[in-house]
């Protein structure tokens, strides 16, 4: 917006002052004239004007109730106002001021004075508009380097997963089915009392994008436990179970080499170590119970356990919908949160049908 070109609308119901003003502003802008409140307001939505120049003492509609409508509508609120007043006391000046309005012309008009006010706050106004510009476009060139950087950081959890999926019996379908229980489980929770506040779409996105690193830990166990075809020694077992704490130091260094405020790895940490804790404190590495468990941990346990026993292993048949059911049930407050589970009988049919659209070749 040059100076010269910006448009000035003037509201008064004298056709005096609308002749002096209109002669005294039209050579240096576009001028636009009402000489009441109610055909103001129409010009102001019709086409906003730069700036508006509002006497105070009008019938019917004054000053005052004009510029409270000017300010109620999104199209008209940020236009500056400068009040015209014949008055010499400074009441109606502090009450301008304090609602709002940019500046006040005493009458009789004074022309240098009109001009000199006029020029400048059309001159704060160009620089307002060029800042919010600016604003707007430093926000959005943040936006898509915190974008870029998303992208790069889910591209390398990609290349986790798919290094832990290369070493484990495991395949692809795994990652998604569990991913898409956890989501599952995670959105029935969200509409409980307990969980509700915690479980926001948010976080609960995280969270499912955090699950398919559960098991990056057994990137670091030899061959010949993770491949074994047949059951594991106790001692064996032992070296299995390291998966856990391995996994959270893997993520955690992660964690730390990206600042250390992803919360999605920070829930990545939080599932790779206590997915094999059990609700009644007998599971590992820690040995927590209820609550102490990480939630994001307890809804793997579900999702990890249910696609376990629907997946056929060299070592293990491949289990029924309904045994598999029966026995998260049997789970439940020994294994598992018994709400987790409640939560997992209310979506057991949405279980089944993914186990069954994503099931292994």
């Amino acid at each position: 917006m040059h100076e010269d070109r910006a448009s000035i609308l003037v509201i008064d119901d004298t056709p005096g002052n609308l002749s002096l003003l209109n002669q005294l502003l039209r050579t240096h802008y576009r001028v636009k004239l009402a000489n009441s409140g109610q055909r103001g307001l129409e010009l102001a939505t019709l086409a906003p004007p730069d700036l508006i120049l509002l006497d105070i003492m009008m019938p019917e509609m004054d000053g005052y109730e004009v510029f409270e409508h000017l300010k109620a509508d999104p199209a008209t609120r940020r236009i500056p106002v400068i009040f015209l007043t014949a008055k010499s006391g400074t009441e109606d000046e502090e009450r301008g001021l304090a609602i709002g309005a940019v500046d006040f012309i005493h009458k009789p008009i004074a022309p240098s004075v009109v001009l000199a006010r006029v020029r400048t706050h059309l001159q704060i106004r160009n620089w307002q508009t060029f800042l919010e510009d600016k604003s707007d476009w430093l926000q959005k060139e943040v936006e898509a380097r915190v974008s870029e950087v998303s992208r790069l950081q889910e591209a390398t959890i990609r290349v986790m997963v798919s290094l832990a999926e290369f070493r484990d019996e495991c395949t692809g379908n795994h990652i998604r089915r569990t991913q898409t229980y956890v989501r599952l489980l995670a959105e029935y929770l969200s509409r409980q009392p307990r969980d509700a506040v915690f479980l926001t779409p948010e976080q609960i996105d995280r969270i499912a994008k955090a699950s398919p690193l559960h098991d990056i830990g057994k990137i670091a166990i030899p061959d010949y436990i993770l491949l074994k075809p047949g059951k594991h020694t106790p001692e064996e077992f032992a070296i299995m179970k390291t998966h856990s704490v391995k996994g959270e130091s893997m993520l955690q260094q992660s964690l730390r080499e990206m600042g250390g405020d992803n919360a999605m790895l920070a829930f990545a940490c939080q599932i790779a170590r206590s997915h094999h804790e059990r609700w009644d404190g007998s599971g590992y590495p820690d040995g927590l119970a209820g609550e102490s468990i990480p939630l994001a941990a307890r809804l793997m346990a579900v999702a990890d356990v249910y696609d376990a026993l629907r997946s056929r292993r060299p070592y293990k048949k491949e289990f029924s919908h309904a045994e598999a059911v029966a026995l998260i049930v049997a789970g439940q407050g020994s294994q598992f949160d018994p709400l987790l589970v409640e939560a997992f009988l209310a979506q057991e049919a949405a279980f089944g049908e993914i186990a069954t659209k994503l099931a292994d070749e």
